[in-house]
């Protein structure tokens, strides 16, 4: 694979220049900015094109969310990883419903940060352990009030959503399921018919009652 473009949104000095720093030493990947506000960001990201960007949360002014709520929809193809000291729930859904495709700890080490960059680039959405168990648990609790929009999804519909909601490609569902990829396709199709909405995003919000 290419080497994976980065920009970083990040409003602290040392935390921006120890991450430019990362990105511009390791083989594989190419630097191309960082921006000190969700401001600046909205204006320099569509002019530079990243691959990813590895966003903030909590910005001087306008917050990371927001400026991932106003790009993603312009350019669907950037993937943003918020990049944040924060680990409570709600602040987690805000930045997936946002569009955020994965999600890193700030105290992550350099080699596991660069790891999930280029499992972002690869289809994949990196979230930390502690990330991943609270996304599930608050599922689990959110599950018993959106059982009814779910009750029209199939068993095999059910069991796609829940790894669509777990950040898996289509050819990564079809191996798991031993199923084509068109047939996943097709579930896929069902499943956003069923819950009117028109993409992963929304139909993994409802999976968590959104």
């Amino acid at each position: 694979m290419e080497n994976i473009s980065v920009c970083i949104v990040e409003d602290n000095n040392d935390i921006r220049q120890a991450l430019e720093q990362i990105i511009m030493m390791a083989d594989g990947y190419r630097f191309c900015g960082s921006f000190i506000s969700a401001e600046a960001a909205i204006v320099g990201i569509p002019k530079v094109m990243p691959d990813v960007v590895l966003m903030d949360i909590n910005l001087g002014g306008m917050s990371g969310i927001d400026c991932v709520r106003e790009l993603k929809p312009r350019y669907p193809d950037i993937l943003f990883m918020m990049c944040t000291v924060y680990e409570e729930d709600e602040k987690i859904f805000e930045a997936l419903a946002a569009g955020a495709n994965g999600y890193i700890l700030k105290k992550t080490a350099p080699g596991k940060l660069l790891e999930a960059i280029r499992e972002l680039a690869e289809g994949g959405a990196p979230m930390s352990s502690q990330i991943a168990r609270k996304v599930v648990a608050a599922f689990q609790e959110k599950n018993t009030h959106s059982t009814g929009v779910l009750d029209a999804l199939s068993n095999r519909e059910h069991e796609i959503l829940e790894l669509l909601a777990k950040g898996m490609l289509y050819k990564e569902i079809s191996t798991k399921l031993g199923i084509a990829q068109e047939t996943v396709r097709k579930h896929v199709y069902h499943i956003y018919e069923k819950l009117h909405v028109t993409n992963r995003v929304e139909a993994v919000n409802k999976y968590f009652g959104r």
